[in-house]
């Protein structure tokens, strides 16, 4: 064994156990080193940097996983994608001597991770994370089935109530779960979690009880606007009252609302990803009471008004509650509105909100939108006298700018 193969590596591995298949780490990784099959998510160890670029972004530590191996004897990507479990350390065989491990490389991150905050905001509770995993998850019955968007649109989104009676299950707003559905992929195995943000606020869908809500959108065609039976959104949304449901987690603990109370929500959404926006402003409503919040501003998109989840009660909200705007893209005789459009035509607002250390930026929905928006951010905050880029570093130092798209 020559010296390079006698070398020592620190491999990074994905945990498929853990892992939800969200894609964060892939989207994330700036070298392109992790990749995925329809049964697992891997890292090449050949392009892997260890920049940890990947590691905070994910919601279920399921991407900090390392093995002390030979560089000669590393896992290699087809190994990973086979694999069911996580091996353990292995003997390393070294003989008399080896060469050190290399160093890690340090990797300027991807973009989406240079914009997102890996803080949570400074005055945000303490979150509870990995509680239930798919050994043992929490069990949680229906208690309620809604869909909350017109029933002449093609968009079928179900709010969903489950409920954990005496288990204990704490969460916060913009946190996230699991869900396993029940039957086995294509490869015999029992189908992994699907990940939702929770609709709900800390104190339950019904205040005082040990409940949460999900947006849950019935999936019928997928990105090429093929047909295809989306496996866990089509299970959830055909649920019954009384069904149970197998829940893992809860996920997520930087994606949190701020408690002090002269903070400000500017919140970015569109579609489902309206979930943690939901569950904010119905904490803040429930505390309106007793003094507690700053302003709240909210900018929603969908394709239509019949499409745009919870559309009725938003209108119900007192206008000096929030500040809602709403932007859609598919009316018929009128122009494309995104979400960045209508930022822009708030500008003053907008730039407002960016002035003050208190405001704290929310955007949650598909990743297409991530750039419009942090665009239009960058744009009003130049137009009104605000340097972007040293804004945009101290946002992120202070926990004040999240994202979460997928």
């Amino acid at each position: 064994m020559d010296l390079a193969d006698a070398q020592v590596l620190r491999q990074h591995l994905i945990d498929p156990e853990i892992c939800i298949r969200c894609n964060t780490c892939e989207e994330t990784c700036p070298v392109k080193a992790i990749t995925h099959d329809a049964r697992n998510y891997v890292v090449d160890p050949a392009k892997c940097k260890a920049c940890l670029a990947c590691i905070p972004p994910c919601p279920t530590g399921a991407i900090d996983n390392w093995r002390t191996v030979l560089r000669a004897e590393a896992y290699s990507v087809e190994e990973q994608l086979s694999w069911d479990a996580l091996p353990g350390e292995k003997a390393l065989g070294l003989g008399t001597a080896t060469a050190p491990a290399e160093p890690p490389v340090a990797v300027e991150p991807a973009v989406s991770a240079i914009a997102s905050s890996p803080l949570p905001p400074w005055s945000a509770s303490h979150p509870y994370v990995n509680l239930y995993t798919h050994k043992n998850p929490a069990i949680a019955t229906v208690v309620g089935n809604y869909r909350v968007t017109d029933s002449a649109s093609e968009s079928d989104t179900h709010h969903i109530v489950l409920d954990f009676g005496a288990t204990p299950f704490p969460v916060l707003e913009g946190q996230s779960i699991g869900i396993l559905p029940p039957g086995e992929d294509g490869f015999g195995r029992p189908h992994h979690a699907r990940q939702y943000s929770i609709a709900s606020p800390r104190d339950g869908e019904r205040p005082g009880y040990n409940n949460i809500s999900l947006t849950v959108k019935r999936v019928t065609v997928d990105h090429q606007g093929r047909p295809v039976r989306g496996v866990c959104s089509n299970y959830l949304c055909d649920l019954k009252r009384g069904d149970t449901v197998r829940v893992i987690g809860p996920f997520g603990s930087t994606f949190l609302m701020p408690n002090h109370t002269p903070s400000h929500l500017l919140m970015i959404c569109t579609g489902t990803g309206s979930a943690p926006m939901r569950a904010m402003t119905e904490r803040r409503r429930r505390r309106r009471v007793k003094g507690e919040g700053g302003k709240l501003m909210l900018f929603f998109g969908a394709r239509t008004p019949q499409e745009l989840p919870y559309f009725g009660p938003l209108m119900n909200l007192p206008k000096d509650f929030i500040d809602i705007n709403l932007a859609f893209s598919r009316v018929p005789g009128q122009p494309k509105r995104y979400v960045q459009d209508l930022m822009r035509e708030r500008a003053p607002a907008v730039a407002e909100l960016l002035r003050d250390d208190n405001t704290y930026i929310y955007v949650c929905g598909l990743r297409g939108m991530e750039t419009g928006v942090l665009a239009a951010l960058r744009d009003i905050a130049s137009a009104h006298g605000l340097a972007w880029e040293p804004l945009l570093a101290r946002l992120r130092a202070e926990g004040r700018l999240h994202l979460e798209t997928y």
